[in-house]
């Protein structure tokens, strides 16, 4: 068990009596066209579970709420501020290192979340004596591969998305390939949703169940890699 909710505090202070590693999953709840509004969430938490299992350290549940103003217009999606982001991360992270944890590895779902990034390295600059590591598990260098072969132009609320946990029962997905919206996409929310319609940003909806966990399985090996041998220091 590595998630937290299958522990107990009396577990984890065992744990950390021999290791000092805990993930920290980071998503959004938003708009994915016609997938979950969780589906960042589902995506960092599951691969970060599944990453840390055969490594028995421990994941907390996924931070559900992100950065999406953009996708405002969309019901569903409500957004953070950058500040308030920024305090969240910094403050679970103090809470984290005085409880002991020195090799936190952020993982994160949602590519708006890159301020989390930043304040995971101003954190670090004041705290020598740990190490915090942020990880897009979607554009891992075997991951992003995978799709460019598959099927390059996907990306938002597409198949690399779509698999068979962020599917919703009875909803049946466009079987056309969407060319990808043009760039720079919008900042407003009322533009946004008037160019990206059902909120998907380009490629095919769906592909075929054996290449989406293929694209998977990458995910999951590279951040088990990362949490397993991506530190500069060791415990």
């Amino acid at each position: 068990m590595v998630r937290v909710r299958d522990l107990n505090w009396f577990q984890l202070e065992e744990y950390l009596r021999r290791d000092d590693r805990i993930v920290l999953p980071i998503g959004s709840t938003e708009q994915h066209a016609y997938l979950s509004l969780e589906t960042d969430n589902i995506l960092a938490e599951r691969v970060a579970a599944e990453a840390a299992e055969p490594l028995g350290v421990p994941v907390l549940p996924v931070l559900a709420y992100g950065l999406t103003p953009s996708f405002g217009a969309y019901p569903g999606s409500p957004t953070l501020r950058v500040a308030t982001l920024v305090a969240v991360v910094q403050d679970l992270l103090d809470s984290l290192h005085s409880q002991g944890f020195r090799r936190i590895l952020i993982v994160n779902g949602h590519g708006g979340n890159a301020p989390a990034d930043a304040a995971r390295r101003e954190w670090g600059a004041a705290n020598a004596d740990a190490e915090v590591l942020f990880h897009d598990w979607w554009v891992g260098p075997r991951v992003w591969q995978l799709v460019q072969e598959l099927d390059p132009g996907a990306s938002h609320a597409s198949w690399m998305e779509n698999f068979p946990w962020t599917r919703l029962p009875g909803v049946e997905l466009p079987t056309k390939r969407k060319e990808p919206l043009p760039q720079p996409l919008p900042a407003a929310r009322g533009a946004m949703r008037e160019m990206a319609g059902d909120g998907q940003y380009g490629g095919f909806y769906a592909l075929p169940d054996d290449d989406v966990l293929r694209v998977w399985a990458a995910g999951v090996e590279e951040t088990r890699a990362l949490l397993g041998h991506g530190w500069v220091t060791s415990s």
